[in-house]
C-alpha cells in the first residue's frame, strides 16, 4: 500500500489516466503549471490508440486491448493539423502519415517536455473514488508486471483514456440467428482473412469507408451499408456496392431498408464505440447514458467534483488541437490561475448548451458531437479560460479535409499541404 499524499500542500498533485494524445498534452500543461504529475498507462508504451497490437481481445496481463489499429493504417487527416498547437509534427514528404510516425511524434513530444519520466507503464487503473473528506482522490492501480495493487492520493484527476476501445454493436432483429461471422472494426488487423469472403460493412464513417476499401482488396465482394443523406461521392472498386440501412439479419445475410436482401459470410460493424469509465466509482458524480457523459462543464470538468476533468470526449473535431486546448482550459482553473464558476453557474451553463443542442435535433449519443459547431466550442473554451485559441489556419484546413475520404477514398491521402502562416495554408502539387 502506497500513500502519496503530498507533503507540501502547495504542490498540486495530478493523476493522468492514459499516455495517448490527450494524456500527454494534459501532463505537459500540468507539469508546466508546477504540478506533480503521475501518468498511469496500461500499455508498455505511449501513444494510446495509435499503438498497434496483434491482439484483439486481451493483452498478456488479461486486460482488454484498447488499440483498434490495423496494419498499414495511415492518418485520415493531414499531419499539419494533427500535431499540438506549438509542437507540430516534423516535416515529411507526405501529409498523411503512417501510425508508426505518429508514435515517433508522441515520443518526441513526451521526451521534449520531460513527460516520459512521469509515466508508469503497464499500470492499470482499477478504481478512482473521492476520499471521505472529498478533498482528494483515492486511486487504486494494478502494477501488472509485479501483480501488485497500489493506492495513491491525488488532488486532481485528468481522465484521458480515449473512446475508441469498447465496440458499440447495433441490436438488429435476427442477429442471433445469423450463422456467419460477426465482428467489429476494432478487431480488424489486416485483410488476409477475407480472401474470397462476401462482406457487409455497416457504417460509412472514416473507419467504415476504410474497412470497405481494405477488405475489397481480398474479398469476393463488399457491401457498405450507410444512412448518410448524401451518398459518398468516392469511386469504389468494382466489387464494392453501397446500400442504405440494415433493418434485420437472417441466417445467411441482411435485409435492407429498400426491401432487398443479400447473403454475406462476414458482417463487420463499423458502428463506433462506447464511452466507458469502468474505474470510476459510483460516487464520482459521473453517469453515462447512451454516450452522453454528464454532468460536465464545457464537456470537460466534473461539476459534482470540479477537481476531475475529461480530456478528448468531443468528436468530429480536430483532435490533438482540441485536446491541448481542453487541457489548457482545465489546468488554468486547476492551477489556481483562474477561479471556476460556482457549481450552480456551471450547471446552468451546461443545461443551456445542451438544450440548444437538443433543439437542433441532436440525440443523446450525439451529446459530444461538434462537427459544424467545433469553432464555436473552441472559441468558447479559449474565451472562458482566457487561453490562446486554436489558430485560424488549423480550423480552415480541418474543414477542407474533414470529409475528403467521402469524396475520394482511394486518392485523398495523396494530398499534400503546407501551412504558410496562422491564417493561410496551400495545397502542394
Amino acid at each position: 500500500m502506497v500513500n502519496d499524499k503530498p507533503v507540501n500542500e502547495q504542490k498540486r498533485t495530478f493523476c493522468v489516466i492514459g499516455a495517448g494524445t490527450a494524456g500527454l498534452c494534459a501532463a505537459r500543461h500540468a507539469l508546466q503549471a508546477g504540478g506533480s504529475v503521475t501518468i498511469f498507462e496500461m500499455d508498455k508504451q505511449l501513444g494510446g490508440t495509435w499503438v498497434f497490437s496483434e491482439e484483439v481481445d486481451k493483452n498478456e496481463y488479461g486486460i482488454d486491448v484498447h488499440s483498434s489499429m490495423y496494419k498499414g493504417l495511415k492518418t485520415n487527416l493531414p499531419k499539419e493539423i494533427m500535431g499540438y498547437p506549438d509542437f507540430p509534427i516534423p516535416e515529411q514528404d507526405s501529409s498523411y502519415i503512417p501510425a508508426e510516425d505518429m508514435i515517433k511524434f508522441f515520443q518526441l513530444f513526451s521526451d521534449s517536455f520531460g513527460i516520459t519520466e512521469h509515466i508508469r507503464f503497464n499500470h492499470y487503473v482499477i478504481r478512482i473514488k473521492p476520499t471521505k473528506d472529498e478533498r482528494q482522490w483515492e486511486v487504486i492501480v494494478k502494477d501488472c508486471p509485479n501483480d501488485k495493487l497500489l493506492t495513491y492520493y491525488f488532488d486532481y484527476v485528468l481522465v484521458c483514456n480515449g473512446h475508441y476501445h469498447t465496440p458499440n454493436f447495433p441490436n438488429y432483429p435476427g442477429a442471433s440467428t445469423y450463422k456467419g461471422k460477426q465482428m467489429h472494426s476494432h478487431e480488424f488487423r489486416c485483410n488476409d482473412p477475407f480472401v474470397g469472403e462476401t462482406v457487409l460493412v455497416v457504417g460509412a464513417g472514416p473507419s467504415g469507408m476504410d474497412m470497405a476499401y481494405e477488405m475489397s482488396k481480398k474479398a469476393e465482394r463488399v457491401t457498405l451499408s450507410h444512412h448518410l443523406k448524401d451518398t459518398p461521392k468516392t469511386i469504389f472498386p468494382d466489387n464494392v456496392t453501397l446500400k442504405h440501412d440494415v433493418v434485420s439479419l437472417t441466417e445467411t445475410g441482411a435485409v435492407f431498408s429498400d426491401g432487398t436482401s443479400q447473403d454475406f459470410s462476414v458482417i463487420c460493424y463499423s458502428t463506433g464505440y462506447k464511452y466507458t469509465f469502468p474505474f470510476l466509482s459510483a460516487d464520482c458524480g459521473i453517469i453515462v447514458e447512451d454516450n452522453y457523459v454528464q454532468k460536465l462543464y464545457k464537456h470537460c470538468i466534473n461539476i459534482r467534483y470540479p477537481t476531475m476533468a475529461f480530456i478528448g470526449l468531443p468528436f468530429y473535431v480536430c483532435a490533438a488541437q482540441m485536446m491541448d486546448l481542453q487541457a489548457r482550459f482545465c489546468i488554468k482553473f486547476f492551477s489556481g490561475a483562474k477561479e471556476l464558476p460556482s457549481a450552480e453557474e456551471m450547471e446552468a451553463d451546461t443545461n443551456a448548451e445542451m438544450e440548444e443542442r437538443w433543439s437542433r435535433g441532436l440525440k443523446k449519443r450525439q451529446a459530444h458531437m461538434m462537427g459544424p459547431q467545433e469553432d464555436v466550442y473552441y472559441d468558447d473554451l479559449a474565451k472562458t479560460a482566457e487561453v490562446e485559441p486554436i489558430k485560424p489556419v488549423i480550423k480552415k484546413l480541418h474543414k477542407v479535409c474533414a470529409f475528403r475520404f467521402s469524396e475520394d477514398l482511394v486518392n485523398f491521402r495523396r494530398d499534400k499541404f503546407r501551412i504558410v502562416d496562422d491564417q493561410t495554408f496551400v495545397k502542394v502539387d
